[in-house]
């Protein structure tokens, strides 16, 4: 699912929109003890617990795709008779009024689920009547031919409130407050079907976690029976070791520069796509080339990213790359600039030194306080350029000289 997609089903939660039939719910201890259940009609609830609801459906929904919202794809296995892509099949093909199927569903929502404390399963059904769309994209509602009938299920952690002093208004008086179990945002949560191209995929499922990095949780493999992608984090470091290894010795500052410039570059001119940009591992060979990584440190390519990232793994390029922040570190100092002006940032030998040139302005801020940047005189007599960069001029009044 894209982001578009994502919004359209989010869409959904609003008294207006609203395609849910029915929820269904189970409150478990921390023991891993059901406490209780529930089964209502959705559009029966009250209008303010409605509302509560649509809050928690809709963060189920919220982050960024290939973050905190993944899309997962069945294996083969799973789909045969009594595997986990056919249950939930079986679950959302009931309408959630089936209450064995409901049972059997909470019993290996506990039996996975790594979690200590308490929490709720809330398990929603909906039936979407997808509109169709005329040549400008304006969605027509009376030209629809397909339902989208989902189920939606969320784990929402719930916890006991903070104690404190609570006023009173009958007594006009300020007393201890009433600690109550309250329901808080969920923890993780899945949509099955998938979304795709607007169209009903049970091949697929999207899943959501609140921490990005930490999908180790049971939900994804035990009770989903998916093999979750790489995290965001895992993707970044990933893109980190194949780097280093790839260039070994060669890896300098001009070339990592280069690699994120392009980088960048595809991410802004991919900006109007609403599928994220994902590279696979042929697109990150032609980046490094590009970016001028000579031939004969990508012979052995291939088996590196193979055995970093899988054969048909992808990267998404916003979990390695950012437009917001271009940032050098050494053991000492750490320096943010700005992308688009990482020209600013040179390296340089000055008195036999290794140092980080930054052009700057004519002032500079240190701590808040406004200062002079010029110096006269500009760098020693025997300070020399990198041998890497000789037609490079010695460094003018407004540089800033960083060893490292």
């Amino acid at each position: 699912m894209n982001k578009k997609e994502v919004t359209e089903i989010k869409k959904q939660f609003t008294p207006s929109n609203c395609a849910i039939t029915r929820i269904c719910g189970c409150y478990v201890d921390g023991e891993k003890e059901k406490k209780t259940e529930m089964k209502d009609a959705f559009l029966s609830l009250p209008e303010e617990e409605m509302f509560k609801y649509f809050d928690i459906f809709r963060k189920s929904l919220s982050g960024t795709i290939g973050k905190n919202l993944l899309n997962m794809e069945f294996p083969l296995e799973t789909e045969s008779e009594g595997g986990t892509q056919e249950f939930l099949l079986k679950l959302r093909n009931s309408r959630l009024t089936d209450d064995a199927l409901l049972e059997e569903f909470y019993n290996r929502v506990i039996d996975s689920y790594d979690y200590a404390e308490n929490y709720l399963i809330l398990l929603v059904h909906a039936a979407y009547d997808i509109p169709g769309k005329s040549t400008d994209g304006s969605e027509m509602f009376d030209a629809s031919d397909e339902v989208y009938d989902y189920i939606m299920c969320t784990f929402c952690p719930v916890k006991l409130s903070k104690p404190g002093l609570s006023y009173h208004a009958e007594e006009n008086s300020f007393h201890e407050r009433i600690r109550d179990w309250i329901v808080e945002m969920p923890d993780a949560g899945f949509l099955f079907p998938a979304f795709n191209d607007r169209s009903t995929d049970i091949h697929n499922l999207l899943y959501y976690s609140k921490n990005a990095e930490n999908l180790g949780n049971g939900l994804t493999d035990l009770l989903l029976g998916c093999v979750p992608p790489l995290t965001a984090g895992d993707q970044k470091e990933t893109f980190r070791t194949l780097i280093e290894e790839t260039l070994g010795d060669d890896c300098d500052y001009d070339t990592v520069k280069n690699i994120h410039e392009n980088l960048n570059e595809m991410i802004e001119q991919n900006s109007e796509n609403p599928e994220p940009l994902a590279l696979d591992k042929a697109e990150v060979k032609y980046l490094l080339a590009k970016s001028g990584v000579e031939e004969e440190k990508l012979e052995t390519f291939d088996t590196q990213y193979d055995s970093a990232a899988g054969e048909h793994g992808t990267l998404l390029a916003s979990n390695i790359a950012s437009l917001k922040k271009f940032e050098i570190k050494t053991p000492d100092i750490t320096i943010q600039v700005n992308p688009e002006c990482a020209d600013l940032v040179e390296t340089r030998i000055i008195d036999g030194q290794k140092c980080l040139v930054i052009v700057v302005d004519d002032r500079v801020e240190i701590n808040g306080i406004s200062a002079k940047t010029a110096v006269s005189g500009g760098l020693p007599k025997s300070s020399t350029p990198d041998a890497s960069d000789e037609s490079k001029s010695d460094t003018s009044e407004n540089e800033m000289d960083v060893p490292f």
